[in-house]
């Protein structure tokens, strides 16, 4: 519906379609050529001081014609709109809608200054060397954050509106002649075809993109610093930036990021590569360690050294439970002891876990309930999986069903299960793209930058199936 001339009208049909909510503030006064104005926002959104000094001030006391409002103000960034659903629209974004009898149009003035959170450290991806700064809830700002990193024309920002309800501002930022074309075209379509009536965090996007929804794999990356990001699209990458959101997402993903951290890149490479072969190894014993234990306790009591044997068999006496029953047991409680940390308020959260796990494990292996050397495996996998906390969900999976597998058929299951996996991670792909690569599909340059990380001046390529065919880095040895 278009806008009409009379003020009166206007301003009945903007509290017609706010639907008279408390928080929209509509002003009308006279201007120095003796005609009416009005201004329409929400409260909270915007800078009031500024709007008094830069728009009503300078209409009241200089304007002399209707024609000459964008001359009058104080405000660089005003467009005109013809519609009700434009200044809606506008009016929701934090923008301030002003209207003039006598015009079919409004004006859209940026005003927008609400509170948010400050730019902070990184709460989950902790470094000691390297940018502390984290993305926040602001896409401005987060966009801000980005474009400090890549100071290139070639950045590329494209946004999206998504939600029915919440109209969410949804960013793609990808580098021009860098990305490929192809994995661009296809998460633009995927975009496109969410339909749906919130969203509220970039998680919600990243379900409806993912390639395997429906499984324990993650196939889409998520990052809170910017210098990661960065560090993403100039491979190649698109990262996904959602309003209200401080969590990055980056697309396609491959398994070695998973085992990769920012710190990686600004340590020396043979230290870089150690910490990343010591991910590797907490990665495969938090997955594997307890079914191991319980297949060689059950059916391969043959390949334990005797006296190990002898110091588990002298635990487990009048213990009433099995292997496998103990393994549960103390998972679930590992698994309590998590969330108990993780929702209670930091000033006791882990005070409580902490003492919780000593006085509860103690007393569980005094009363004979649970062997010691139980709980030390359970620890050991627990400890281990914090290594990895991108692949939370994976290793809680993997490790169940090993688990159970150890239980009913021993080594030999343990041994199918880990083919099993294996098999079905060669047969995911994001966007296109393997998911082990560059494992499978070999490919000896994506080498230089997988568990042995190369200097940077010998990474001169980048990601064959994830970036533009055409690009190359300009690294150069010296």
């Amino acid at each position: 519906m278009v806008i009409s001339k009379d003020i009166q009208k206007n301003k009945l049909k903007i509290l017609e379609l706010f639907y008279n909510s408390s928080d929209i503030v509509i002003r009308d006064f006279q201007t120095l050529c003796n005609t009416e104005v009005m201004v329409c926002y929400l409260n909270g959104f915007i800078d009031k001081e500024a709007l008094n000094d830069n728009i009503l001030q300078p209409l009241i006391e200089n304007l002399l014609s209707p024609m000459d409002i964008t001359d009058t103000v104080y405000i660089t960034e005003i467009r005109e709109i013809t519609s009700y659903q434009e200044a809606i629209t506008g009016i929701i974004e934090g923008h301030v809608a002003l209207f003039h009898e006598d015009l079919d149009k409004a004006f859209i003035l940026n005003l927008c200054d609400y509170e948010k959170r400050p730019v902070e450290v990184s709460g989950s991806e902790q470094v000691i060397r390297g940018p502390k700064e984290a993305f926040i809830e602001d896409l401005h700002v987060n966009k801000t954050l980005v474009r400090r990193k890549i100071r290139n024309n070639n950045l590329v920002f494209e946004d999206f509106v998504l939600g029915k309800h919440t109209n969410t501002i949804v960013s793609l930022v990808y580098v021009k002649g860098i990305v490929n074309e192809e994995i661009l075209a296809e998460l633009k379509s995927r975009i496109k075809e969410i339909k749906t009536d919130a969203v509220l965090d970039s998680n919600y996007i990243g379900e409806y993109i993912d390639d395997t929804p429906n499984s324990f794999v993650p196939t889409v990356y998520n990052t809170e610093k910017p210098d990661v990001l960065a560090g993403k699209i100039l491979e190649g990458r698109i990262g996904i930036i959602c309003d209200g959101s401080p969590n990055v997402l980056t697309v396609p993903k491959i398994f070695i990021e998973c085992l990769m951290t920012a710190e990686d890149y600004y340590l020396k490479p043979m230290h870089a590569t150690y910490l990343r072969i010591i991910r590797a190894i907490c990665l495969i014993i938090s997955v594997t360690l307890e079914g191991i234990y319980i297949a060689l306790a059950n059916f391969h009591q043959e390949m334990i050294p005797t006296p190990l044997l002898i110091s588990m068999a002298g635990q487990r006496e009048g213990v009433p439970l099995t292997s496998f029953l103990e393994a549960l047991f103390m998972i679930m409680f590992f698994e309590i002891m998590k969330e108990a940390g993780l929702r209670l308020p930091k000033s006791i959260g882990h005070t409580v876990t902490l003492i919780g796990g000593l006085v509860i494990g103690q007393a569980a292996v005094d009363a004979g309930i649970i062997s010691a050397i139980m709980i030390i495996v359970v620890s050991a996998t627990g400890i281990a999986e914090f290594v990895n906390p991108t692949l939370r969900e994976l290793i809680v999976i993997s490790r169940l069903i090993l688990i159970f597998f150890g239980a009913f058929l021993g080594i030999y299951g343990i041994v199918c299960g880990l083919i099993v996996f294996v098999y079905y991670l060669t047969s995911i792909k994001s966007f296109g793209v393997p998911y082990l690569y560059p494992i499978a599909p070999y490919d000896k340059k994506g080498m230089k930058d997988f568990i042995i990380r190369a200097p940077i001046k010998k990474m001169n390529c980048r990601p064959e199936y994830i970036s533009n065919k055409n690009s190359k880095k300009r690294n150069r040895s010296l």
